[in-house]
């Protein structure tokens, strides 16, 4: 065992000095192998992190959300519906909400403007993301996201106004402001009273936009919303679940198109190590050569040249993989955001701490690290098949 572990190690030894004497080939292969992983693991790391993070902030999401449809789009909704809701057994609490895009001509935001009662469970749980101020208690007042505050640039004021659909103008007064931790669902929101949201989207005092359910057992949603969708069939009934699988897929359905758009790279990247490991030099040839004549065997240079690539591919492997963490940790995944995120005027500034599983590691080496393998070994044992003496001739 000690002599096959020490015979080992001389092969790694004669692989490292081997690297080191072709070090402009290898380091040319590392850097390209590295930017492609770092490419890649980039876009997974930066999908976990933003599935994690929405999964963490919808625990505020209502558990069930219903919202009238008329030929297939969405329509405010009678407050009579809240009573019959009420008959339902399980449903702890029935609370109507306002809510719409407010288009700012100014900077040319959209502002998603949330009317609702302040004493309502779901606003107990976005009170706890306040960074200052109280949650409003007069019509009129409303706590603003953080980007959106900063977008206003009030210079130290309280109150402004939006433009109402008549041109008339709604005040509000800023009460308090959404902490930066939940940015993801707070950046451009306006959450005021039921009654102000009405007035700036010009809707009727016996209209809301949907209403929001509270169930008193949670693993009875389904059935809930179940029974939802059968007393008011003109609705459309939302889980809690079905948004958050909802993130999960825009998530990952970007990623995989901007994963598939990387693919030419890593096509290139396989024809690119392919040419130079496959390429054996006619000094590496003859080296291959007189270490048949000295008396190794076929295995042993085979081994040799496995030890090669895999410390190339280990060494990019690694670097790539360590960019990438330090990319979307520190960097916020400044390079491929926009396009996880979206293009919105009021982006959200939220910090990611992106998590490394073993499958993605499984994922990028089968793509990267293995083609690589086979790239070295196998001109290699072509090699050693040839006589010697004609290799050398």
């Amino acid at each position: 065992m000690s002599s096959a572990i020490g015979k080992q190690l001389n092969l790694l030894d004669y692989a490292l000095s081997s690297l080191v004497r072709r070090w402009s080939k290898n380091v040319a292969i590392v850097g390209v192998f590295a930017t492609v992983i770092f490419l890649l693991a980039s876009f997974h790391l930066l999908t976990n992190a933003l599935t994690r993070f929405a999964r963490e902030l919808l625990v505020t999401a209502p558990e069930i959300t219903v919202q009238r449809l008329v030929a297939g789009r969405q329509e405010s909704m009678p407050l009579a519906y809240q009573e019959r809701l009420r008959g339902i057994f399980g449903i702890r609490r029935v609370t109507p909400r306002v809510w719409g895009y407010y288009f700012d001509e100014r900077n040319g935001a959209n502002y998603t403007v949330v009317g609702m009662d302040a004493k309502s469970p779901l606003a107990g749980r976005l009170a706890s993301v306040l960074a200052e101020g109280r949650f409003p208690d007069r019509p009129g007042e409303a706590v603003l996201g953080g980007t959106l505050y900063r977008s206003l640039d009030l210079a130290g004021r309280r109150v402004f106004s939006l433009a109402r659909p008549d041109l008339s103008r709604q005040a509000f007064t800023v009460c308090g402001v959404f902490d930066d931790s939940a940015e993801v669902l707070t950046a451009d929101m306006l959450f005021t009273d039921l009654e102000s949201a009405r007035r700036l989207f010009g809707i009727s005092p016996d209209q809301v936009t949907d209403l929001l359910v509270t169930v008193a057992n949670p693993a009875e949603v389904q059935t809930i919303a179940a029974k939802i969708a059968e007393l008011l069939p003109d609705t459309r009934v939302v889980t809690r679940r079905q948004i958050q699988k909802t993130y999960e897929v825009v998530f990952g359905w970007r990623s995989g198109f901007a994963s598939v758009c990387l693919l030419a790279a890593m096509t290139a990247f396989v024809i690119f190590a392919w040419d130079r490991a496959s390429g054996l030099s006619p000094e590496e040839r003859r080296e291959i050569a007189i270490l048949k004549i000295l008396g190794w065997e076929t295995s042993d240079i085979l081994i040799v040249r496995f030890w090669e690539g895999l410390l190339v591919a280990g060494i990019a492997f690694l670097l790539g993989l360590l960019a990438a963490y330090a990319h979307v940790l520190y960097f916020d995944a400044g390079l491929f955001r926009p396009l996880m995120l979206g293009w919105s005027v009021l982006r959200p500034t939220i910090r990611l701490l992106p998590s490394v599983h073993l499958a993605d590691l499984l994922l990028l080496a089968s793509f990267s690290v293995l083609p690589y393998l086979a790239a070295t070994v196998v001109p290699a044992w072509r090699c050693v098949a040839v006589p010697p003496d004609a290799v050398i001739r």
